[in-house]
């Protein structure tokens, strides 16, 4: 399969990527509450022709005093209703929302779901997550995550039922006829009836079939069993991956697993973060990284970075100066992020300090600091080595960061011919070149 020419790229719309952001400012302090500030961002990033905005969650406040006195993110929209807001406000950019698998129920989810891909007309898109924190437990009547295996096990039965209940009617099973009066084809219509070992649904859906048939499924994932899942399922991975080497690993990796399951190459683009912070000059990038800084709360830092490291660490206890070890103890939270940051570190001999403000201000992902040309060369780099499809970009300060790239990167992406000028579909599958999934439960009446 001829692999595409051009990149895909996303905007993570949340906050901004650094944590004390809201401090900068030109950064609205209220803005996770604000609908204006992300009609703002959705049509600065459509109108460069961004592929889709993304919103990342969490059910939880997971941090805890000291960090939450001093942290971005700690109110703001639930994602299905701010992208339900913004699909009224935007005409063909995508509209990428998270929902957990974890506590959320099937049913519920495909209904909310459905309901965004018809108000958007075809642009919505899931990113399938299962829960890291055990502050989300809490607030769900449990007292522990699941088990990390447990967790992939049941977001996997969760991905087929959702799938199966967006089947259940056929694309022309409403035919809304008044003259004979036949509202519903119930031909068209099959039950689930799904028994597994976390769900029973019988079905059907109270919503028509998805415009895209599916949404399109997101997933990050870097664990064996994350890996796993996103060559199963995954239309589009979000993934962190700060080296060049890893990152083509990484690809060859999913794209060989999926390959294995009969799924074809430009069927699953890899997408890892970059945080940009772009100036004129490299000295000028330099400055408006050292102002995040100057922001920062100490206690900010290592909190954050402790809930990264999967919350095995107690950073505030710790010789700062000294090596960060080869392994820390296995967590049940995020694994293959733990793992990342303990393997960036050893590469680059980092001590506590300079890892805990890595992590403050890249969270584990690509970050470039320099002129747009420079910016721009990275991502057509990694581009053209396989290591990425596209990029989902994380500015580290909203709205001036997206800004910043919009104005100055994405015309160096068109000279090089790595970037489109504008949309060339009108659902987002169309946009990001997937195909609509056929029914398959029409597909097995027609065989019978």
């Amino acid at each position: 399969m001829r692999r595409r020419d051009e990149m895909t790229l996303g905007l993570m719309i949340l906050g901004g990527s650094h944590d004390t952001a809201w401090r900068d400012p030109n950064v609205p302090a209220d803005g996770g509450l604000d609908i204006d500030h992300f009609a703002y961002l959705a049509t600065l990033a459509e109108g460069a022709a961004f592929h889709f905005i993304f919103c990342p969650d969490s059910p939880s406040v997971v941090d805890q005093n000291p960090a939450i006195i001093a942290r971005v993110g700690r109110d703001g929209f639930e994602p299905i209703t701010l992208l339900s807001a913004l699909s009224s406000r935007t005409q063909q950019i995508g509209l990428v929302g998270t929902a957990t698998t974890t506590y959320h129920q099937p049913y519920h989810l495909a209904r909310m779901l459905a309901s965004l891909d018809y108000l958007s007309r075809g642009r919505a898109a899931w990113n399938i997550v299962t829960s890291g924190y055990k502050s989300e437990a809490a607030n769900f009547g449990q007292i522990e995550l699941p088990d990390h295996d447990a967790r992939y096990a049941r977001a996997r039965e969760f991905v087929k039922v959702i799938k199966g209940l967006w089947d259940t009617w056929e694309d022309d099973a409403f035919v809304r006829d008044k003259k004979s009066g036949i509202f519903a084809d119930t031909t068209k219509m099959h039950l689930l009836n799904h028994r597994g070992d976390y769900f029973s649904i019988k079905g059907p859906l109270n919503i028509a079939r998805p415009l895209q048939g599916y949404p399109v499924l997101v997933q990050a994932g870097a664990s064996d069993a994350g890996i796993s899942f996103a060559a199963e399922f995954s239309e589009v991975v979000f993934t962190a991956e700060p080296s060049l080497e890893d990152g083509i690993h990484y690809y060859r990796t999913l794209k060989e697993g999926a390959r294995a399951l009969g799924r074809k190459d430009d069927q699953v683009l890899i997408m890892p973060g970059i945080v940009p912070i772009v100036g004129k000059t490299k000295e000028d990038a330099s400055e408006k990284l050292e102002r995040l800084h100057s922001y920062t709360h100490r206690d900010v830092l290592t909190g954050v970075a402790d809930r990264w490291l999967g919350l095995v660490t107690n950073l505030r206890s710790v010789d700062l100066d000294s090596s960060v070890p080869e392994t820390l103890p296995r967590t049940n939270l995020f694994q293959s992020r733990q793992k990342l940051l303990l393997d960036f570190a050893a590469r680059h001999k980092l001590t506590w300090r300079q890892l805990i403000q890595y992590i403050a201000d890249s969270k584990g992902h690509l970050m470039v600091v320099g002129t747009p040309d420079q910016i721009a060369n990275t991502m057509v780099d990694r581009f053209e080595q396989h290591a990425a499809d596209g990029f989902n970009v994380c500015p580290a300060t909203l709205p001036g960061g997206l800004r910043d790239f919009v104005e100055l990167v994405v015309p160096e992406l068109r000279r090089r011919g790595k970037f489109r000028s504008g949309y060339s579909g009108r659902t987002l599958r169309e946009n990001l070149g997937l195909e609509r999934p056929p029914n398959p439960l029409r597909q097995a009446d027609v065989s019978k």
